[in-house]
């Protein structure tokens, strides 16, 4: 069987047991690989399915079809390198997209995010089926409760016990509230998932009566999607603001629902008791979602006049991730220059410092989704 095999800009051919170049092929892009009217391009997030071409030290090949070759290397490789062990040559895997295709010309992969992706998916399916499970507290902390689900962190707020697990504390004095919450540790208590969020890793829970369910629903139905309303911040955690409306029902505004720029610190937005405006932008099975800065000018209906792909700007490096940096053109308007752009997260550190200005370019400027992506103009210096 041959193998590709990278030497500079070019992909040699290789037999896989005397790895002796047997073709030699122009680097080619991932849609100069696509043919034929039925091909669709991979998106990042995908997940998608493909036969095992090779396995190396540090890097496993898919065959993704037209789609071109996948890669799971780095990073990716050393968290998933558990599982890789027990895969051989002409395995079947699914795997999520992390990189459309980078520099090599690969589709970026990776094992453990699929994995990831599919309980997040049942998650979700949990929500839905308004489904009661019997978990036991793992931890406390002075907002809750902590859980653990099919191997996924939960967080059981306060807010969300019933009655009777309720830390009933008159002066609210935090560290009581936590004493009373501790209690609790090693409990099993029945509840219900009402809030995934993949992005911050974490499944929001309430305890809840289940018969409350309908009575809930008939309240959130006086709402509609578009409603401008009132409340009180009933908490503030790590993950968004809750908000008691008006009639008694509470709403969750996400932390990515706040402001238009990078919140890291959603105590710094609202304590409990303050009143608060917000916008209903979601209701599902009789839950409301709210954004305050919905309520604010959208910051990239008016970056959509001023900029476009291929402009050179300015932007402050405002937050590393694994992906790369997080940079801002402007309040509010920020995109991502990837890591690929570097080679490796250690070599984008000593590029990049948070907090400092640089020039960059625009490749990719979509208003309408809110999204930008940047690349660093001194990256080959």
């Amino acid at each position: 069987m041959e193998i590709p095999l990278r030497v500079g800009n070019y992909f040699f051919m290789t037999d896989e047991t005397t790895n002796i170049p047997t073709e030699k092929v122009a680097k080619v892009s991932v849609e100069s690989t696509i043919v034929g009217a039925d091909a669709v391009l991979v998106k990042q997030d995908d997940i998608v399915e493909g036969a095992v071409i090779a396995i190396e030290k540090a890097a496993l090949y898919v065959d993704l079809g037209l789609s071109g070759t996948g890669i799971i290397y780095g990073i990716e490789f050393m968290n998933a390198r558990d599982v890789i062990k027990r895969i051989n040559i002409g395995d079947t895997i699914s795997a999520k997209v992390i990189l459309r295709e980078n520099p090599e010309g690969y589709v970026e992969l990776s094992l453990k995010e699929a994995r990831q992706a599919l309980m997040w998916s049942d998650a979700e399916a949990a929500i839905k089926d308004k489904r009661v499970m019997d978990l036991v507290i793992k931890d406390a902390n002075k907002g809750g409760l902590m859980l653990d689900w099919q191997g996924l962190a939960g967080f059981l707020p306060a807010s969300q016990l019933k009655e009777e697990n309720y830390p009933r504390v008159e002066d609210g004095d935090k560290d009581k509230i936590l004493r009373e919450l501790k209690k609790l540790i090693g409990k099993r208590i029945s509840v219900s998932i009402i809030n995934a969020l993949p992005k911050e890793g974490k499944l929001i829970f309430s305890e809840k009566e289940s018969g409350s369910k309908e009575g809930k629903e008939i309240v959130a139905g006086n709402f509609i999607v578009g409603d401008e309303v009132s409340g009180t911040v009933t908490g503030v955690v790590e993950f968004g603001i809750f908000i008691k409306l008006d009639d008694g029902v509470e709403g969750l505004v996400h932390k990515s629902e706040i402001d238009w720029g990078l919140v890291e610190d959603t105590k710094a937005y609202a304590r409990v008791g303050d009143k608060v405006k917000a916008k209903i932008i979601e209701i599902k099975d009789g839950k409301i979602s709210l954004s305050i800065k919905a309520l604010k000018a959208n910051p990239w209906k008016e970056a959509a006049k001023k900029y476009k792909k291929g402009d050179e700007v300015q932007g402050v490096v405002i937050k590393f991730n694994k992906h790369g940096a997080l940079v801002s053109i402007e309040e509010g308007v920020a995109g991502l220059v990837h890591v690929s752009d570097f080679g490796d997260e250690e070599k984008l550190r000593t590029a990049l410092s948070l907090g400092k200005r640089y020039t960059f370019s625009i490749t990719l400027f979509d208003a309408n989704e809110e999204r930008m992506t940047l690349s660093y103009g001194e990256k080959k210096a």
